[in-house]
C-alpha cells in the first residue's frame, strides 16, 4: 500500500511538467505568437509555429511524465483495453490551453483596439469641432469690425455701445466656446448682442424677431450653433435693405428637448454668391454630427423663404 502511494506521487509530481509546459505555451502565445505572427496578419506562419509548438511540448512533456502505476486486476494481452498513450493525452491537454489562451489574448487585443480607436476618433473629433469653431470666430470679427467701422466713420454716437456688445461677444467666444457646452442663458444674450450690434449699423428701421421660451434657463447647449444659422439668414434676406425683409428666430425648450428656428426673407434679385457662401451651414451639419450625433433632427426648406427648423435632444 505504502509502495503504491508512492507510486502515485511521483506520477503527479512528474506530471507538473505538463503543467509547466502549459505555463510557458500560454506565455508563449500572449508575449510572442498572438502579437507578433496573428497581430500582424502572418496567419500561415502562425498556423505552422502553433502546430510545431503544440507538438514539440506535447512530446517533450509526455517524455517526461512517468505513466501512471497500472490497476490491479486489469485484463492484460493483446485483447485487454489500451490506455490512450501519454503523447495523445499531453496533445490534448496543451492543444486545449494553447487555444483558449490564444482566444483571451485575441479579445484582450480586439479590446484594446477598440479602445484606441475611440480614443483617436474623440481626439479627431474634438480636434474637427475646434477647427469648425475657428472658422466661425473671424467671420464673425469681420462683420461685428465692419459694422463699428460703418459707425465710427459717421461719428455716430452709437459706436461705444456697439464696441461694448462687441466686447461681450469677444469674450464669450474667446471664454466660454472652449466648453463643449456652456448654459442656453449665455446663447441667448450672444445672439441678442449680435442683433443690437446689426441693429445699431443703420438708423432704418429692421424687421428683425427674436423670441425664446425655456422651461429651464439652465439648460446647455453647444456654443455658437444657433449663430450660424442666424448669420446665414441675415445675408441671405436682404435685411440690411430694410423694406420687407424679414428675419424670424424662435427658441423653445420643454422637457429634454430644444427647439429652434429661423425663418428669412428672400430678396426678389438674388444676391450674387460669393466662394464662401454654403460653408456656414456645412459648418454647422458637422457641429451637430459631432456634437449631437443621433440627437437632433435638421430641416431645411427652401421655397417662397428660406426656413430652417431644428431640434436638439438632450440626455435623459
Amino acid at each position: 500500500m505504502g509502495l503504491n502511494q508512492q507510486n502515485i506521487t511521483r506520477f503527479l509530481m512528474a506530471n507538473l511538467s505538463a503543467f509547466g509546459f502549459q505555463v510557458l505555451l500560454i506565455l508563449a502565445a500572449s508575449y510572442f505568437i498572438a502579437p507578433k505572427l496573428l497581430f500582424q496578419k502572418k496567419y500561415a506562419i502562425f498556423l505552422v509555429v502553433s502546430l510545431a509548438v503544440v507538438a514539440l511540448s506535447a512530446y517533450l512533456s509526455s517524455e517526461l511524465t512517468i505513466n501512471p502505476p497500472p490497476r490491479r486486476g486489469g485484463p492484460l494481452g493483446p485483447n485487454g483495453p489500451r490506455p490512450p498513450s501519454a503523447y495523445l493525452i499531453h496533445l490534448l491537454l496543451i492543444s486545449v490551453s494553447y487555444i483558449l489562451s490564444v482566444l483571451a489574448e485575441t479579445f484582450l487585443f480586439a479590446q484594446k483596439k477598440e479602445e484606441a480607436i475611440a480614443k483617436q476618433t474623440a481626439a479627431l473629433a474634438e480636434s474637427e469641432l475646434k477647427f469648425l469653431k475657428m472658422q466661425i470666430n473671424p467671420h464673425f470679427l469681420f462683420n461685428s469690425l465692419n459694422n463699428i467701422y460703418a459707425l465710427s466713420i459717421s461719428n455716430s454716437e452709437k459706436t461705444p455701445e456697439s464696441i461694448h456688445s462687441l466686447s461681450e461677444m469677444l469674450r464669450y467666444v474667446i471664454y466660454d466656446c472652449e466648453r463643449p457646452k456652456v448654459p442656453i442663458e449665455k446663447e441667448i444674450h450672444y445672439i441678442e448682442n449680435f442683433i443690437e450690434l446689426f441693429k445699431l449699423r443703420s438708423s432704418k428701421s429692421f424687421n428683425i424677431n427674436f423670441t425664446n421660451q425655456l422651461e429651464n434657463t439652465s439648460v446647455e447647449v453647444a456654443p455658437m450653433l444657433f449663430i450660424i444659422f442666424i448669420e446665414n439668414a441675415f445675408k441671405h434676406s436682404g435685411i440690411e435693405k430694410g423694406g420687407e425683409a424679414f428675419v424670424d428666430i424662435k427658441l423653445q425648450s420643454s422637457n429634454n428637448t430644444i427647439t429652434f428656428s429661423v425663418e428669412n426673407s428672400l430678396p426678389k434679385v438674388k444676391i450674387v454668391k460669393d466662394k464662401s457662401s454654403g460653408i456656414g451651414l456645412q459648418n454647422a451639419k458637422k457641429r451637430l454630427e459631432i456634437s449631437y450625433p443621433s440627437q437632433h433632427d435638421l430641416n431645411i426648406e427652401n421655397g417662397s423663404t428660406f426656413k430652417v427648423d431644428l431640434k436638439l435632444y438632450a440626455d435623459a
